[in-house]
């Protein structure tokens, strides 16, 4: 805000409040529809700040939404629900996620229709119908779904989410407005329920990538080697579930001739290297919002950057870059260096230190990554969520891929 952007931060519902559907819910809604509360609640708050945004010296007519990991998701379903159409003109994704979504009455990519998946988690709450739902204690509700394992996804219902998020994408569908996207060298070293349990050797290693990849497996080996198999699985993991989604959404604004640019967050200090966290998920925050140097306000645990010249310059223009993109569509930092379009040399910004201009983030993966997704799109029968590198079920066999045209390196 110092910089000369208003903020505003919006809360929504979470959880089972946010993303239950059921028959019964759907059958008291005009638009046949439950299960995206959470995203109409966005919704509505964007219509908010339509009407009034202006009292608080903000414009109408130039709204970013950004978001970080569920955030970013929330964001990439914005761009992709006709409801949020011309509600915002920009978007940042960090660390975003492209996921296969259940459909409100069938099932699909071996996930369960959005109303039987309700269904299912009333009987384990004791309920029959949605009025012994609503009848329960909200808290007790709460906690009893999580604790069933009741995941919290947006559903494909035909009115807020018209078809799964990459086949809007792939139509053009999505609002064709600029975008920042990008992720983190070390996303996956604080979430490492992402990994199954590793193998102990290089040849087990290699046997497991081959029982799950097959003829892609050789791909996969010379990308994430078997000389390192921990640090291996943790790109892996992350290249498939991050990098991936980033790269797809700047190609696909691109394609639409928006601009949109990638970046690469590898930046970090020692109290991360000391806990084997370097550029651990969500640390760009504390660089955005200009945490360096702050005493109070941290979360538990979290290890905290020195405070010194060069994380408050890195600070600073990471803030610079995401605000002037806020306010111009260009993200720029006064002194750094230039960051340009993802366009066709595939440019990036990596984060490591200061900022650097590169080009062809990680090249082969994202191409590796496009084809399994293609595959379980093509045959139907594998979502795309978590169930990535080492986790994966065996990738489907050869079919036409659809979707977005292959990669032409160097084009």
């Amino acid at each position: 805000a110092r910089l000369g952007v208003v903020i505003v931060s919006v809360n929504y519902r979470l959880g089972v409040l946010g993303y239950f559907a059921h028959p019964q819910l759907s059958a008291q809604s005009p638009h046949g529809s439950s299960g995206n509360y959470g995203l109409l609640d966005q919704i509505a708050a964007l219509r908010w700040v339509r009407e009034n945004i202006a009292a608080f010296g903000g414009d109408p007519g130039n709204v970013t939404v950004f978001g970080e990991s569920a955030g970013a998701l929330s964001a990439i379903e914005l761009m992709a629900s006709p409801l949020a159409e011309g509600l915002f003109h920009k978007v940042i994704a960090q660390s975003g996620y492209l996921v296969s979504n259940a459909e409100l009455n069938r099932p699909r990519f071996s996930l369960p229709s959005a109303h039987a998946r309700g269904e299912a988690l009333a009987r384990q709450l004791g309920a029959s119908d949605i009025a012994q739902l609503r009848a329960m204690d909200v808290e007790a509700v709460v906690e009893q779904a999580a604790a069933a394992g009741f995941d919290p996804q947006a559903t494909i219902d035909g009115w807020v989410l018209p078809r799964q998020i990459l086949e809007c994408f792939d139509r053009g569908e999505q609002a064709a407005v600029p975008l920042i996207a990008g992720f983190n060298e070390g996303e996956i070293r604080s979430l490492r329920f992402f990994l199954p349990p590793l193998p102990t050797s290089a040849a087990e290693y290699e046997e497991r990538v081959r029982s799950i990849y097959a003829d892609l497996a050789p791909r996969y080996l010379e990308l994430y080697s078997a000389t390192q198999i921990e640090e291996s699985a943790l790109a892996a993991a992350r290249d498939a579930f991050y990098g991936w989604s980033a790269e797809r959404l700047v190609r696909s604004q691109e394609a639409l001739g928006c601009p949109a640019y990638l970046y690469y967050f590898a930046h970090s200090y020692p109290a991360q290297e000391a806990l084997h966290l370097e550029a651990f998920h969500a640390s760009e925050l504390s660089y955005e919002f200009g945490r360096i140097g702050a005493k109070e306000g941290w979360p538990q645990l979290w290890p905290r950057p020195p405070d010194d010249q060069r994380e408050r310059a890195l600070s600073a223009a990471v803030m610079n870059y995401f605000t002037s993109f806020a306010r111009t569509g260009r993200p720029e930092a006064p002194g750094a260096a230039l960051w340009r379009r993802y366009g066709a040399d595939r440019a990036y910004l990596e984060f490591r230190g200061e900022p650097r201009t590169a080009r062809h983030l990680h090249a082969g993966s994202f191409e590796l990554h496009e084809e399994v997704i293609a595959r379980r799109r093509a045959t139907g029968t594998q979502h795309w969520y978590v169930n990535v590198g080492l986790a994966s079920p065996p990738v489907p066999s050869p079919a036409d891929p659809g979707g977005m045209a292959p990669f032409q390196e160097g084009a």
